[in-house]
């Protein structure tokens, strides 16, 4: 697998930004934001799920939409990748 250097930037740039941002969070915070990863990868897994049975793409990104509404960023839930 190739990683793009500019993914690869951008990555690291997140990585810093949720480091940083992670030693400004209270517990209960540190909490909520455990509990919201662990909701989109559910979602994400879903998604997988659902592309492996067969389903259209535009259906199971409907759902996923549905799945991280209020969760991530975007329509594709804090996580696009390239295909």
């Amino acid at each position: 697998m190739t990683i793009k250097p500019r993914w690869l930037a951008g990555l690291s740039l997140a990585v810093l930004v949720v480091a940083a941002h992670a030693q400004t969070h209270t517990d209960q915070e540190t909490k909520e934001d455990i509990a919201r990863h662990r909701a989109m990868a559910a979602a994400h897994e879903a998604m997988a799920k659902c592309l492996e049975a067969g389903k259209a793409e535009k259906i199971c990104l409907a759902e996923l939409q549905t799945a991280c509404k209020g969760l991530g960023i975007g329509k594709y839930c804090g996580m696009k990748h390239v295909h």
